[in-house]
């Protein structure tokens, strides 16, 4: 009873070793935004008739399919609480997903009808999920735009950077305001502002796109070290010239202050046994020219104490380390409290 026991156990820790975990080390992937399921009850799905064959004399209707399913939204569907009232509105996306949700939030957040397709007072259809209505944009952008307009996050459906950027899109064409609702502390701002570190720069132009400087501010920080020489002419048109003078003055801004409190030389201090009045002038001299190298050859993401400390040492300049160890007062307090 024993021995059965044991190798039903040591089954179970074999099957992990035939079938290995799979480890994801690459991007993440989008989440699916709806399943397959049956037709709710009351749904009626428009079907394109089939032309009778060449020999019949009158089309034939094929019964209906009772296995049919179709693709609903994981988060509108008809039993989803999003709301004290039901659903009165389905939306159909571009690859046949289903979402069912209120007209009267979709009106109150669009300036324009939601595109003119909604009514002030849309007409109650016969069916009891209401009126369908088909839109061109995908699954996967609706459902962004869909949370968005409900105040959700969809972080959990991890969208892609390409779109997010769409959604963003299609909530102007829908008359739903992006500064609004992409404003700080929003779900969606906080969504975008994760993808700043694989895409300052595409992230940056979009915020500048919309006027969204309160996640164009955050989003800055990640292109420090990028090359203004490289933008093409294509970032440049999307920037556009207020935000790309802000990026300019941010890089020549950085560099201008790193110079600034690097070029005057640490301020002497009483003599010392190890470090009198003429140590401190070759000190100071030292520090003139390795300052000046590195005010030179300064980019705007050199801001680590460490770095330039590195930078001044590793060009030569041999009495500023070995000032480093007989007087740190003055030469490390200088590095570190012009560098942070």
């Amino acid at each position: 009873m024993s021995t059965s026991a044991d190798n039903s156990d040591w089954d179970f820790v074999f099957q992990f070793v035939s079938d290995p975990l799979e480890l994801d080390t690459g991007p993440v992937t989008e989440k699916p935004v709806a399943e397959r399921t049956e037709p709710p009850l009351g749904a009626v799905l428009a079907q394109v008739p089939t032309p009778p064959e060449s020999f019949a004399s009158s089309p034939v209707d094929s019964p209906p399919d009772e296995n049919t399913l179709v693709s609903v939204s994981t988060t509108f569907f008809p039993g989803a609480q999003l709301h004290s009232l039901p659903p009165d509105l389905v939306l159909l996306s571009s690859d046949s997903v289903f979402f069912y949700v209120h007209s009267h939030i979709l009106l109150s957040m669009s300036n324009n009808g939601f595109n003119s397709l909604l009514p002030p007072s849309p007409n109650v259809d016969s069916s009891p999920l209401g009126p369908v209505l088909i839109l061109p944009e995908p699954s996967v952008v609706l459902n962004i735009v869909l949370h968005t307009i409900y105040d959700m996050s969809c972080s959990h459906y991890s969208p892609s950077f390409e779109s997010l950027s769409a959604a963003l899109a299609v909530m102007s064409t829908y008359g739903i305001s992006v500064q609004k609702h992409v404003s700080r502390s929003t779900p969606l701002h906080a969504l975008l502002l994760s993808h700043a570190p694989l895409y300052p720069l595409e992230l940056y132009a979009l915020a500048a796109s919309y006027d969204l400087y309160d996640l164009a501010v955050p989003t800055s920080s990640h292109l420090l070290s990028f090359s203004l020489a490289s933008l093409t002419d294509e970032m440049v048109d999307r920037i556009g010239p207020r935000y790309l003078k802000r990026l300019f003055f941010l890089h020549f801004g950085r560099a201008d202050a790193l110079k600034r409190l690097l070029l005057p030389p640490p301020h002497p201090h009483p003599p010392t046994a190890t470090c009198d009045f003429v140590e401190q002038k070759k000190l100071t001299r030292a520090w003139a020219l390795a300052s000046a190298y590195l005010a030179w050859d300064a980019r705007p993401g050199t801001s680590s104490p460490t770095l330039v400390w590195d930078n001044l040492i590793t060009h030569g300049y041999r009495p500023l380390d070995e000032h480093y160890g007989v007087c740190p007062c003055t030469v490390r307090r200088a590095i570190v409290v012009r560098a942070m």
